[in-house]
């Protein structure tokens, strides 16, 4: 299975990480800093739907996921519409939580992550991010902090590295993507394909049309 290569960002490199971050595969990695755009789309009958680009804008993923469906599901796809995860939000719990799987399974042998609201009431956007074999949640193994609204937030490791950037587009090339895009910069040797897991969670939790926390 091929997928499109990433274009290095541009500007200054990040750091090289001491231990490479790999979540759904280490083909989602590169050697330097790469620049997303994530482009939302409004459907009527879709919510959250939104395509990922690199800077020239060659299409790497979109989302998809239906409002009337039973489960509130959503699949990640690559470019050629082969499906990398699911993800499925866990009902009846007091904070926000999303399941993200493998493929298109739900099965708990193909959890990959969990994430929910750090709290019930926040301000400010927080998210702790639990991998699967993590299973007391004692300690967050990554954590989302900043405000989305502003679209400004970063991506952190438990021990406090970056490992990826939100922020807008105020760039001549953004006039491309229309003004509901946003660029995500990931660290060298991140998992892509994880930081666009973890923005798409964090878009369904503050997107979420309930209001209720």
């Amino acid at each position: 299975m091929s997928y499109a290569v990433p274009v290095p960002a541009a500007g200054p490199s990040a750091q090289p990480l001491a231990n490479p971050v790999t979540v759904v595969s280490p083909q989602f990695q590169a050697t330097y800093p790469v620049d997303l755009v994530i482009t939302e789309k409004m459907m009527s009958l879709k919510e959250g739907a939104f395509t990922v680009s690199d800077v020239n804008g060659n299409l790497m993923f979109k989302i998809k996921g239906s409002l009337f469906s039973l489960h509130d599901r959503r699949v990640l796809l690559d470019g050629a519409g082969n499906p990398i995860l699911s993800f499925r939000q866990k009902i009846l719990t007091a904070h926000r939580r999303w399941h993200v799987y493998r493929g298109e399974s739900s099965e708990a042998k193909d959890l990959l992550f969990t994430a929910k609201k750090s709290s019930l009431f926040q301000f400010k956007t927080e998210l702790d991010v639990f991998l699967a074999a993590n299973t007391k949640e004692e300690q967050y193994d990554f954590k989302v902090k900043g405000s989305w609204g502003e679209r400004s937030c970063t991506i952190y490791t438990g021990d406090n590295t970056i490992i990826a950037q939100m922020h807008k587009k105020h760039d001549v090339k953004s006039a491309l993507f229309g003004r509901d895009a946003f660029g995500v910069t990931v660290y060298p040797h991140v998992d892509y394909a994880f930081i666009v897991a973890v923005v798409v969670v964090l878009h369904e939790i503050n997107m979420d049309r309930s209001g209720e926390d």
